[in-house]
């Protein structure tokens, strides 16, 4: 079967154009994909893709160990800090993606800006990351359900093994409103344990009294982490800036179905923009609403269930005398986790995707079915879904949060390479006398907020796992899982770059004028 059928799921289509002549060319959004591609994904979808990416069971649960460990000043100051880096990263992709609007997004924007051994690590790891992340998700659906029943869990791990291939497999519009579906009940949960715990912090319910700032006198603020004195309250900060990273995690996947999105350039950057506000101002009302709720030196939040009981919402809930609450929040939490498992599919199977179109993963992984989904990218992570029955052995279950640990690194890796291709897009442009305003989306400041982003990210990437640099905290499986990443990511750049021989695309031949001609005959061009 020749490529060009093989790329169409046994369907004639055109030449595969950029794939044949050179990986570095304007033609970047390829025929191949054009052809075999359905743009199913509205602008309210990809809205409420990115919120729903990033509203997960970091915000259900999460936030009351960044209490614990930063204090309610330092929870809040950490998530503020890292909703700027956020802020650089969702800006830098719309820019980019906006003018090239591509299957895969940043990993095949690596290629096109930086290096094409670049693209291929950060593609692979992506793939890696999200492989593990899917089994990881079932998993805490099936801890989720033994919050209401025993049942067996090989039952739950089938279910949602079969649900969420089924959902991968429909019509990519099929996945953006359960998606969308799922993102606004994440989002009415949000607004109603936020006002709920305003009422709950101001005494309105009976039998309770206003608690107000009451918690952050005493115990205070801050807390002291592994350190004492100043230095111990900023490790406390940043040790919760480290996990808000992964709070936020999620956000970058709004363009990874660029293809598959109707009028991308103007689609993406909204999206990219109003994802940005709307999870900053859930994140950062709600860290500001917990903090006030709950001690930071409650034992309760301890708890490492992985259920209801651990959220800060519900034991504010549950000493207030309101019973009900820990059912919704688990209910909720569940769907979010599904949730998370179908964002993980769909950035992984378009990533697979993109990365066989530039001949850095095999082509089979290019058929699609009729309605354009990349079917067998879909059954290749439908394989290690069954991952999840890890979960019946204790022994095994060790090892496999250890191997998902692993990834975590990864979502600094692609903020930092979102970061960079972007600098490199004005770089480029600037060498080639190519004026900002020719770019579909843009904005004057973002340049310089990519330079600070990226620093940040680095620094935060670096510093992750420096608990295990302080006396008596030295724990090897810690050290692994926070560093591991980072010299796989340059094995796998080094070794592409030897076997291809590839080079760092010098500025100014990077082709954007075609870019930029392609942009404009597709009648995309929106404005800031």
């Amino acid at each position: 079967m020749s490529a060009d059928i093989l790329a169409a799921g046994g369907k004639p289509s055109p030449s595969m154009g950029v794939e044949t002549r050179n990986d570095n060319n304007g033609d970047l959004v390829t025929a191949t994909e054009e052809q075999s591609l359905q743009r199913g994904l509205h602008e309210r979808h990809l809205s409420m893709l990115g919120i729903a990416g990033a509203i997960g069971t970091g915000l259900f649960l999460g936030l009351g160990q960044s209490v614990q460990t930063g204090g309610p000043l330092g929870a809040l100051l950490g998530y503020a800090t890292v909703g700027l880096v956020v802020c650089a990263v969702q800006f830098a992709l719309g820019e980019v993606a906006a003018l090239l609007p591509v299957t895969g997004a940043f990993v095949r924007h690596a290629e096109f800006l930086v290096d094409p051994a670049w693209g291929f690590a950060i593609g692979w790891n992506l793939v890696y990351g999200n492989i593990l992340s899917i089994p990881s998700e079932i998993t805490a659906i099936c801890v989720l359900f033994e919050f209401w029943t025993d049942i067996n869990p090989s039952l739950w791990i089938m279910i949602f093994i079969v649900l969420t291939t089924v959902v991968g497999l429909c019509f990519v519009r099929v996945f953006g409103e359960v998606e969308f579906w799922f993102a606004l009940l994440k989002i009415l949960l949000v607004v109603f344990l936020i006002i709920l715990g305003l009422v709950i912090n101001l005494g309105g319910v009976p039998g309770t009294e206003r608690i107000g700032f009451r918690y952050w006198k005493d115990p205070g603020p801050f807390v002291e982490y592994i350190a004492s004195g100043s230095w111990g309250q900023f490790l406390g900060y940043w040790s919760v800036m480290t996990s808000a990273v992964f709070s936020f995690a999620g956000v970058e996947s709004i363009a990874m179905a660029a293809a598959e999105t109707r009028n991308p350039a103007r689609a993406i950057p909204k999206a990219c923009k109003n994802v940005f506000i709307r999870i900053l101002v859930f994140y950062i009302l709600a860290i500001l609403i917990v903090g006030m709720l709950v001690r930071s030196d409650d034992e309760r939040l301890n708890d490492q269930s992985g259920a209801a009981g651990q959220s800060p919402f519900v034991i504010a809930a549950s000493a207030a005398g309101i019973p009900a609450i820990p059912s919704v929040v688990n209910a909720v939490v569940i769907t979010s986790a599904w949730s998370a498992s179908n964002q993980s599919l769909l950035a992984g199977t378009r990533v697979l995707y993109g990365l066989a179109l530039k001949r850095q993963a095999p082509r089979i992984f290019l058929r699609t079915t009729a309605w354009g989904v990349p079917y067998v990218c879909v059954l290749f992570f439908t394989c290690f879904m069954f991952l999840s029955f890890m979960s019946l052995s204790n022994g095994a279950m060790t090892v496999f949060w250890w191997l998902v640990d692993l990834t975590a690194a990864g979502v600094l890796i692609s903020w930092a390479s979102i970061l960079l291709n972007h600098i490199r897009l004005r770089l480029a442009m600037k060498k080639q006398g190519i004026p900002i305003e020719k770019l579909p989306w843009h904005n004057s400041w973002t340049f310089y907020s990519s330079c600070a982003g990226l620093f940040m990210t680095l620094l935060i990437l670096l510093t992750g796992g420096f608990r295990v640099f302080t006396r008596g905290n030295w724990d090897p499986v810690g050290f692994v899982s926070s560093y591991l990443d980072i010299p796989l990511v340059t094995a796998a750049y080094l070794i592409w770059k030897f076997v291809k021989k590839t080079k760092i695309v010098p500025l100014a031949e990077i082709p954007l004028q075609d870019a930029f001609r392609k942009s404009e005959e597709d009648h995309e061009v929106v404005t800031a």
